[in-house]
């Protein structure tokens, strides 16, 4: 692998497959081509350095993406409730038994997922919050391209279920879902699958996890005082460092117990935080306050920080007091507690803060220390001469 030499081209054409789902050739062409191009050097970095398949098509190409810890921003950010993903997997089964380009009516998939839904209670479509579960997960099956609508709206439905939309089955309907080492069926827990992914490796794993933790990962934390993973980041530091910064526009900063890939540049591609939300100036404020408060908090080994929620909405009070004049007008008339709220979200989003469920403790984690933010010199130099 040494000899494989990326060229910026080849770094974009990594992250297209880590950001997206699939390439298809009818809907990106130029993207499609570009990864073709590249496809036997792609191909075998990411086979050697996290284990994963670039499964390339005639119609498509895709990476299949495993985490070693699933999270929930890992989900269809769409779906609201378990509900919603039981009824796509059964739409998924629908297509699956039907030929390519096949047309068929709202009421022949709705029928169809009643018969297989495998919920406690059966679907009733006069419920209406079964029909918007099952709108939401149509919805993703035509934003993946598994079918097509041809005629009718699928929103209507929402409203009224005698309504009917025509569908078509494309040729995504077979792609969808990965092959796996055994039948799902002999299958009982999700960690049993998450454990038959490691079977298939049979060397390399602690380096392949590793990969796949700081690429998936906003943070990866040291969770124990002897936490091989994290230990390995910690040995291999530079050599880790020296590849993804050849293959991949990031740059790896190791902490004592904390490590990241952050960019030098915003690229577009990328979902980064910051992101462009203007609760995000909020969230760097508060972290530039914790930062600068670091050593009025009791750290235990692991450099988290436990507080209450009282005493993070309290934090919270105090930011918006010192830099809520440049908040938009939506947070400044907000209150600090809403805010708290919202904030936390936020960081769990990003795994800078945890809950603990029995104490409901906010643990402030390493990283929410590591990235702060405040306003620039001649904003303040402004509001000063306004004030006076």
């Amino acid at each position: 692998m040494d000899n494989l030499s990326f060229d910026e081209k080849t770094q974009e054409a990594l992250g297209i497959l880590f950001e997206q789902f699939w390439v298809l050739r009818t809907e990106e062409p130029q993207t499609y081509q570009l990864l073709r191009e590249r496809e036997n050097g792609l191909k075998r970095y990411v086979s050697e350095k996290f284990g994963f398949d670039l499964i390339a098509h005639q119609h498509f190409i895709k990476l299949e993406k495993i985490p070693v810890d699933p999270k929930a921003w890992m989900g269809i950010q769409a779906f609201t409730t378990p509900q919603d993903y039981a009824i796509f997997c059964c739409g998924l089964a629908f297509t699956e038994r039907r030929s390519v380009d096949e047309q068929f009516l709202l009421s022949d998939i709705t029928e169809d997922i009643q018969d297989m839904y495998p919920g406690e209670f059966p679907l009733d479509w006069t419920n209406y919050q079964h029909r918007k579960s099952l709108v939401r997960a149509l919805k993703k099956m035509v934003d993946l391209h598994i079918i097509k609508a041809v005629d009718g709206d699928i929103e209507m439905f929402a409203r009224d279920e005698e309504q009917e939309v025509l569908y078509e089955v494309t040729v995504y309907a077979r792609y969808f879902m990965r092959s796996y080492p055994d039948d799902l069926f002999r299958y009982e827990t999700m960690q049993e699958i998450l454990d038959s992914e490691w079977k298939r490796h049979q060397t390399d794993t602690r380096r392949k996890r590793v990969y796949r933790k700081l690429m998936f990962s906003p943070v990866v934390y040291r969770e124990s005082e002897d936490d091989p993973d994290f230990g390995y980041i910690r040995n291999y530091r530079n050599r880790l460092r020296d590849d993804l910064e050849e293959h991949t526009p990031f740059q790896l900063e190791v902490f004592k117990n904390a490590a990241f890939l952050v960019l030098t540049e915003r690229k577009q591609r990328y979902t980064l935080f910051p992101d462009q939300k203007a609760i995000m100036s909020i969230a760097l404020h508060v972290q530039a306050y914790i930062r600068e408060r670091l050593d009025r908090y009791e750290m235990n080994s692991m450099g988290e920080i436990k507080v209450t929620v009282t005493e993070f909405a309290q934090i919270v009070e105090d930011v918006k007091a010192q830099y809520g004049h440049g908040w938009s007008k939506q947070y400044r008339e907000m209150t600090y507690t809403a805010i708290a709220d919202e904030l936390l979200q936020l960081y769990k989003e990003w795994e800078m803060v945890s809950m603990e469920e029995d104490t409901r403790m906010v643990i402030l984690k390493p990283a929410i220390a590591r990235m702060v933010g405040h306003y620039p010199k001649d904003y303040l130099a402004e509001v000063k001469d306004r004030n006076e």
